[in-house]
């Protein structure tokens, strides 16, 4: 075996381990608000969330294309850069799992990527659009996640719930709440795991010296299985903060948080923009929250999720552009 085909090897395992940890450690977006309200038990919302995390992963490719090819041109690709990349996104996935932040596996991934770009070429082969777009959605899917909850609040208030008594709505909303949070899980899957297609199609493209325009359905299945794979084994400390450490939630809460969420996400997905669940749920949980109130969002553990997205993007460029050095250097 080849040298190349070694290290593409090892770079596919690479990539579906950086998977498999978004699984587990971005399965408190799909499932912390239906546990939180006890509508669903853990095992039983882990196990929803990994299938639809799977289901979702397999709705198409518009994310992995911009990975693969709106980041930085497949000319410049290298199995030392991809390498680099998913070392240093991996390495602040685990970070933050360990301190219980829900940080962005999605920020993590591109901002490796540039940071090692940039170690491998500098910043001229840096694609500006397709940066742009990730950063496009680093603001607006937040903005949108606190606004959007909002909204949704007062116009179910309006139109169903000051006609139905608490004991009823509480019973209802019970019910939507498993469709919410199975919406949420394949709009997770549809979007995070198509970051890991697109890794490995620019991989393969390194590999193969040629362009290639259309993620293999290989890649597509491979990734999509350890999605659900990471999704199964859970992640109990972001689950925690986010389910119960932010704001105390009732079932018509978790479902405004997971729908308005959930629908801004599969929008995303479907046009291609790389976006963060976990800054997307984050937010749509405090935007409910502050329909009881200020007072009733702790804003001082919320205060630590901002400053987890905040360090995401300088931490992993300097982190990518690290990594690749070291490589270059030992190998």
């Amino acid at each position: 075996m080849d040298t190349a085909l070694l290290s593409l090897i090892v770079i596919v395992a690479l990539a579906l381990i950086f998977d498999f940890i978004n699984g587990f450690h971005d399965t408190a977006n799909a499932i912390a608000t239906s546990v939180a309200t006890k509508v669903l038990t853990p095992a039983q919302a882990i196990a929803m969330a990994a299938v639809l995390n799977v289901v979702g992963a397999l709705a198409g490719t518009a994310v992995a294309k911009t990975i693969s090819k709106d980041i930085i041109p497949q000319d410049y690709a290298t199995l030392h850069l991809v390498g680099a990349t998913l070392v240093s996104a991996i390495v602040w996935n685990l970070f933050t799992w360990w301190k219980g932040l829900p940080s962005s596996s999605s920020h993590a991934l591109v901002f490796s990527m540039v940071g090692a770009g940039v170690a491998a070429g500098g910043w001229g082969i840096i694609i500006p659009k397709g940066v742009q777009k990730t950063l496009t959605g680093l603001i607006t899917s937040p903005a949108l996640g606190f606004i959007v909850p909002i909204i949704l609040f007062f116009l179910i208030s309006w139109l169903v719930l000051r006609w139905m008594k608490p004991r009823v709505v509480t019973r209802t909303f019970r019910t939507l709440q498993i469709f919410s949070a199975a919406f949420m899980a394949f709009s997770h899957g549809g979007n995070d795991a198509q970051k890991t297609m697109g890794i490995i199609t620019f991989a393969l493209a390194a590999y193969s010296g040629t362009k290639i325009e259309t993620v293999p359905l290989w890649v597509i299945l491979s990734a999509a299985a350890a999605m659900g794979a990471g999704t199964a084994v859970g992640g109990w400390r972001i689950i925690k903060t986010m389910g119960f450490k932010v704001v105390d939630l009732k079932p018509v809460d978790g479902f405004i948080a997971e729908t308005g969420a959930a629908l801004i996400i599969d929008g995303a997905s479907r046009l291609g923009i790389p976006v963060s669940t976990t800054h997307t749920i984050s937010t749509a949980i405090m935007g409910v929250g502050t329909t009881k109130g200020f007072k009733k969002v702790k804003w001082q553990v919320a205060g630590r999720i901002v400053q987890a997205w905040i360090y995401t993007i300088p931490v992993c460029i300097a982190l990518g552009w690290l990594v690749h050095k070291a490589i270059l250097a030992f190998i």
